[in-house]
């Protein structure tokens, strides 16, 4: 059942510049994360991706360009009319908490807190909401709780996260970025280091954010057939620059994608319209060669 998010932002960032001690990583990239919609950010390792998942995360600031949000409400800061017309804000000028009631990001990697159970670190994601001294948020104790009921966690909300296995530690950290309740998701390869049932299991969360709560995502993924099978738009980046922007159809192309990553990718799409890759090695081509002799 939808359940309804208290504002639905999209996050824009435009004319990106990114750099790490003075060497420009990101070049005049752009990217919207739409209400709905999850976009995928692919490319070999080092093109950019979660350093740009990042700046729009306000991890890492840019050298030039915009972050901005559209969808503030009303009674927010930088909200729009009293009628509840959205308005454009800047990203980059928001207080700390004002931000994060608005995006989440899910980094690739967290400290595992020993002997704090699974509620209470699913409770980490409540603190924009809350005053000083823990205190303010009536809503807390029932987002929390259908946080670890969307990511499956909720039967083991009692158990110390350090005793957790890989998966259902993901899943933990996942419905603390829920508990935070923000109209934008942004997700630093979340399958990474989790076997085939969990990484399923993640992506069809990640599909349920968009399509039952309205949830702008923006999702880094390394398996560019999760990236077509997952989203919506995907984005591909290589040398720092956006290579290709559309529907997994229209980028992931055996053309493209061979050129990016330096090597043979064939490309078909099934009956039902999903891309399908597959990179050709030495091995595999030898194989298709005595196959045809």
């Amino acid at each position: 059942m939808s359940l309804p998010l208290p504002t639905v932002p999209s996050l824009v960032g435009a004319g990106l510049d990114l750099a790490y001690d003075g060497r420009r990583v990101v070049h005049d990239a752009g990217l919207a994360l739409v209400p709905g919609i999850v976009t995928a950010l692919v490319g070999p390792n080092g093109s950019g991706k979660s350093t740009l998942l990042r700046s729009l995360a306000r991890l890492h600031a840019p050298s030039s360009g915009t972050v901005t949000l559209a969808g503030a409400l009303a009674g927010t800061p930088g909200g729009g009319a009293a009628d509840g017309t959205p308005a454009t804000v800047d990203a980059l000028a928001l207080g700390s908490k004002d931000f994060a009631r608005r995006v989440t990001l899910l980094t690739q990697s967290r400290p595992t807190p020993g002997g704090v159970s699974v509620r209470d670190v699913v409770a980490y994601g409540r603190h924009p909401y809350r005053g000083r001294f823990g205190t303010g948020d009536a809503d807390g104790p029932r987002v929390v709780e259908r946080a670890m009921r969307l990511t499956g966690v909720a039967a083991m909300a009692d158990r110390p996260v350090d005793a957790l296995s890989g998966g259902e530690l993901q899943r933990v950290w996942l419905a603390t970025c829920l508990a935070q309740d923000t109209g934008v998701v942004l997700l630093d390869e979340p399958t990474t280091f989790l076997d085939l049932r969990y990484q399923v299991e993640i992506l069809d969360l990640v599909r349920d954010l968009a399509d039952d709560h309205g949830v702008a995502v923006g999702v880094v993924l390394h398996d560019l057939d999760q990236a077509a099978a997952v989203a919506d738009r995907v984005v591909l980046l290589h040398g720092g620059t956006v290579r290709g922007s559309g529907t997994p159809r229209d980028v992931l192309t055996a053309e493209l994608l061979s050129e990016v990553y330096g090597l043979r990718i064939d490309v078909r799409v099934d009956d039902d319209g999903r891309v399908r890759t597959h990179p050709v090695g030495r091995h595999t081509a030898r194989r298709r060669e005595h196959a045809l002799t």
